[in-house]
């Protein structure tokens, strides 16, 4: 029974969490394509890398990579060409700077 509730306690928490998300091997499988950008100005989102689930709230650019596709919130897959993306992104060194750059792309995170 203690597993049981254990299972379904993590289960809904990666759930709750805004932007679980894990990495797919097929664009038709993915939710978002995404391009990652050389430079943050031509980023629509500047990304951070959390290492706890519980920091991933919200749509702020706070992403933490889940095992399974059954727990993302988006499934994402990375493309070749900037042309193909749904959303370019930055990784930051640091969470103060993730973020949205362009506020038209937020819907495809909620």
């Amino acid at each position: 029974m203690n597993k049981m509730l254990s299972f379904l306690l993590a289960a809904t928490s990666l759930h709750a969490a805004g932007q679980a998300v894990h990495t797919v091997d097929y664009a038709s499988q993915a939710d978002v394509k995404v391009f990652v950008v050389d430079y943050e100005s031509q980023a629509d989102l500047k990304v951070y890398k959390v290492p706890y689930v519980s920091q991933a709230k919200g749509n702020e650019g706070k992403w933490f990579w889940v095992p399974y596709a059954s727990q993302a919130q988006k499934k994402l897959f990375f493309v070749d060409y900037a042309s193909q993306a749904d959303l370019k992104i930055f990784f930051v060194k640091y969470e103060s700077q993730a973020g949205w750059r362009t506020a038209a792309k937020k819907h495809l995170f909620y």
